[in-house]
C-alpha cells in the first residue's frame, strides 16, 4: 500500500498540480498585498483620504474593561461590525487575480492552437500509396 501511495503521490501530473497550487497561493498573496498597499491608498486619496480597510458598519459598539485595582468590574466587550472595506479590498484582489489567470489561460490555449496549426498533418500512408499508384498509371 505504501508503494502504491508513493507511485500516486509522485506522478508527474500530481506533483505539477501541487506546485501550481503552491505558486497560485503565493501569487494570490502578492496580488492581495498589491491591492491593499499599492492600489487602494491612491484610490482612497483621490476619494478624500478614505482608508478602505477601516471602512465598517458598527452593529454593536465595544467597550474596554473596567478595573478596580486588580479586580475586573466590567469585562471588555468586543465591537460587532460589518467590515465592508476589507471585503472591497479582497473583492478587487479577486477580480485582478481572476483577470490574470484568464489572460494566462488564454495565452496557453492560443499557444497550443498555434502549435497544432503550425504542424501540417501528413497524409495517411494509404493516401500516399494511392497517389503513387495513380502517378504510375498516368505514365
Amino acid at each position: 500500500m505504501l508503494k502504491e501511495f508513493k507511485e500516486f503521490a509522485f506522478k508527474g501530473n500530481l506533483v505539477d498540480m501541487a506546485v501550481g497550487f503552491i505558486l497560485g497561493g503565493a501569487f494570490a498573496t502578492v496580488v492581495k498585498t498589491f491591492v491593499a498597499k499599492v492600489v487602494m491608498p491612491p484610490l482612497g486619496l483621490l476619494l478624500g483620504d478614505v482608508d478602505f480597510a477601516d471602512m465598517k458598519y458598527v452593529l454593536k459598539a465595544g467597550s474596554a474593561e473596567v478595573k478596580e485595582g486588580d479586580k475586573v468590574v466590567t469585562p471588555a466587550v468586543e465591537e460587532v461590525v460589518i467590515a465592508y472595506g476589507e471585503f472591497l479590498n479582497d473583492f478587487i484582489a479577486f477580480v485582478m487575480l481572476a483577470f490574470v489567470v484568464f489572460i494566462v489561460v488564454k495565452k496557453f490555449i492560443a499557444a497550443f492552437e498555434k502549435k497544432e496549426a503550425a504542424a501540417p498533418a501528413s497524409p495517411p500512408k494509404q493516401e500516399v500509396l494511392l497517389e503513387e499508384i495513380r502517378d504510375a498509371l498516368k505514365k
